[in-house]
């Protein structure tokens, strides 16, 4: 993963700014969470946790959480949320999920995780090692149209590293992630056993409580890329 410090510079910061920030709360989460489905009853593994938040909505519908993040005081937060209710585990996803056991997950959930990994191909042997026949991936990232018009734009189909300017309520700060073509978006999934079921671009609700010239933008440029995609059973 890139270094990017303001996960851990910023960790209070970036989780309290999660809850709340419409493209998270109005736009990013309930798309995942359309996504899931049912969820009553169903093993989940959450990556990339950040605060909590996520996974907080995840055990109140009924699913039996563990998440996981790299940053330490980020995993100590979620815990802190949760409660007992579920559990939050240090863990970096470019190494094995030694912790997760083979065919124990019904679902994995990478909520704006997975573009701060160069090469996806090592996690998703892993997730195909942890989920069950007929498990599920329900992930989203950075449009690759957004990652390539913040990159130079002399190679579309090379996987690189771009930043990104961030107002954290008032904390400006910059995001290092890793943009990629569709190509290299399904390919590895395809590679690895995966079947796409849904690919989305969806817009927010009309009633959610963003900002006009956000909300414009929500609906009208890239911004997000969904997809669900199921273990061959």
């Amino acid at each position: 993963m890139p270094g990017n410090s303001l996960f851990s510079d910023h960790t209070e910061i970036y989780a309290e700014h999660s809850t709340h920030s419409g493209p998270n709360a109005y736009y990013e989460r309930p798309a995942i969470l359309r996504l899931a489905g049912e969820l009553a009853g169903m093993r989940v593994l959450e990556l990339g946790c950040a605060g909590g938040v996520l996974t907080e909505m995840l055990i109140d519908r009924g699913a039996d959480v563990t998440a996981v993040d790299r940053e330490p005081r980020l995993v100590e937060l979620a815990q802190q949320r949760i409660g007992q209710r579920g559990r939050a585990v240090v863990a970096d996803l470019e190494e094995p999920l030694d912790m997760v056991p083979t065919a124990s997950v019904d679902l994995v959930i990478a909520s704006l995780v997975l573009h701060y990994i160069a090469d996806w191909r090592p996690l998703l042997a892993e997730l195909d090692r942890c989920l069950v026949p007929g498990g599920a991936l329900v992930f989203s990232l950075h449009h690759p149209i957004t990652g390539w018009r913040l990159s130079d734009q002399t190679d579309y189909h090379r996987t690189e590293l771009i930043r990104e300017r961030w107002d954290l309520d008032g904390h400006e700060v910059t995001a290092s992630m890793y943009r990629r073509s569709f190509s290299e978006v399904f390919g590895p999934l395809r590679a690895a056993g995966f079947t796409i079921d849904a690919v989305e671009e969806p817009q927010p609700d009309e009633g959610a409580p963003i900002p006009d010239d956000l909300m414009q933008t929500l609906k009208t440029a890239p911004v997000f890329l969904f997809v669900r995609a199921e273990r061959s059973a």
